[in-house]
C-alpha cells in the first residue's frame, strides 16, 4: 500500500476511534459498536461489581487517592490544633492540594480515555469497564450494611462495632434501634456517592468526570469534617456539595419511584431537616418509601411519624437501593446510547 494511502486509512480510523464519547461515528465497520460503547462500558463495570466487588487495594485508585490526600492533609495540619478557630491558611493550602489532586485525576482519567479510543471497541469495553468499576461500589455498599444487621443478631455490642466502620458518628451509646437507623441512613447517602454520582458524571463527562466526583467525594469523606483537617476540607466539602447536588436529587427520585403523591410531596421539606443540602434527599426518600423514622441522636430525625425500623425494613431498604442501582444503569445507559444516536 502507497504510504500516503496507508496514512490517510489510519488517520480515518483514528477519527472514527476518537467517536468513542464524542458520537462522531459512521455506522459501518463497527461504527454502531463504537457508538454504543460507552454504554456497554457502564453496563459491565456494574456487571463486574456485582460479581467480584472491589479490586485489590494495590490495584484500587480511590486506595491511592487516599493515600494522597492522608499525605496532603498531613503537611496541611501536623497535628490536632488546640483550638477550633477559623485557619485560612489551613484552607489556602487545603484547596491548593484539592486543586493539585484532582488535576492529575483529570489527567490520568483523559490520558487512559484517550488510549482506549484508539484501541478496538472489543478491547476498549473490557478495559474501559475495569477503569470504570473501581469508581462503582455498589456490591461493598451493600454488603456492609447487609452486616450490620447480621452483627446486630448476635448481639448490640457487635452491631455498633460493625455499624462503626461505615460511620464517623459515636457508636458508643446508640440502641439497636439506633445502629439499624444508622445503617440505612448510610445506604441511602452513599447510594448516591457510591453508585449513582459516579454513574451520573460518567453520562456526563465520561471516565474523567466519574473520576473527578471520585476524587471530590473521597476528599469530602477524609477531609469535610469537623476535626483534624476541618478548615482544610472546606474547600473539599464546597467542591464535594456541588458535584452532588444534581445525582442527590435523582436519587431521591429513583428511591420514591411507586411513591404516593404525598410521599413527594413530603420529601423536599424531609431533606432540608439535616444539615447536608445533598444528604438529606436520599435519607429522606428512603424514611419515608419504608415508613419508618431515621435520624441522628440530637441533630435531626427524619418522618418522625414513622414508625421504628426493624430488621425487615434493612432487607426492605436494601432491595429499594438494588432496585435504583439497576434504574441507574439502564437509565444511564439510554442516555448514552440516545446521546451517540443523536450526534
Amino acid at each position: 500500500m502507497p504510504t500516503g494511502r496507508r496514512s490517510r486509512t489510519v488517520a480515518s480510523l483514528d477519527r472514527k476511534r476518537s467517536a468513542l464519547w464524542a458520537g462522531r461515528h459512521n455506522m459501518g465497520d463497527g461504527g454502531l459498536a463504537y457508538a454504543l460503547l460507552p454504554a456497554g462500558t457502564l453496563l459491565c463495570a456494574l456487571a463486574i461489581d456485582r460479581l467480584w466487588g472491589e479490586p485489590p487495594v494495590a490495584l484500587h485508585p480511590v486506595v491511592w487517592i487516599g493515600r494522597y490526600l492522608g499525605w496532603a492533609g498531613r503537611r496541611i495540619v501536623p497535628a490536632e490544633p488546640q483550638a477550633r478557630e477559623e485557619d485560612w491558611g489551613a484552607f489556602g493550602l487545603g484547596a491548593l492540594a484539592w486543586s493539585a489532586g484532582a488535576a492529575i485525576v483529570l489527567v490520568a482519567a483523559l490520558l487512559a480515555q484517550a488510549a482506549l479510543v484508539r484501541l478496538p471497541w472489543w478491547a476498549a469495553l473490557p478495559l474501559g469497564a475495569l477503569l470504570l468499576k473501581p469508581l462503582l461500589a455498589w456490591r461493598m455498599l451493600r454488603d456492609e450494611v447487609a452486616a450490620v444487621e447480621a452483627a446486630l443478631a448476635v448481639s448490640l455490642d457487635d452491631g455498633r462495632a460493625r455499624l462503626a466502620r461505615l460511620v464517623s458518628r459515636d457508636v458508643t451509646r446508640l440502641s439497636a434501634v439506633e445502629v439499624r437507623e444508622s445503617a440505612i441512613e448510610t445506604l441511602a447517602e452513599n447510594l448516591n456517592d457510591s453508585v449513582v454520582a459516579p454513574v451520573c458524571w460518567f453520562v456526563l463527562l465520561g471516565l474523567p468526570g466519574a473520576a473527578l466526583y471520585r476524587f471530590a467525594n473521597t476528599a469530602d469523606a477524609m477531609w469535610g469534617y469537623r476535626g483534624r483537617w476541618e478548615w482544610a476540607g472546606k474547600w473539599a466539602a464546597h467542591a464535594d456539595d456541588l458535584l452532588s447536588w444534581l445525582p442527590a436529587r435523582i436519587t431521591a427520585a429513583l428511591l420514591m419511584a411507586g411513591a404516593p403523591p404525598a410521599a413527594w410531596r413530603a420529601l423536599a421539606a424531609e431533606a432540608r431537616r439535616t444539615p447536608s443540602p445533598n444528604g438529606g434527599w436520599p435519607m429522606g426518600a428512603m424514611a419515608l418509601r419504608l415508613g419508618v423514622r431515621l435520624g441522628k441522636p440530637g441533630v435531626y430525625v427524619l418522618h418522625a411519624g414513622g414508625r421504628h425500623a426493624t430488621a425487615a425494613d434493612t432487607a426492605g431498604a436494601l432491595r429499594r437501593a438494588g432496585r435504583a442501582v439497576a434504574a441507574s444503569a439502564v437509565l444511564g445507559g439510554l442516555l448514552l446510547a440516545a446521546g451517540a444516536a443523536l450526534r
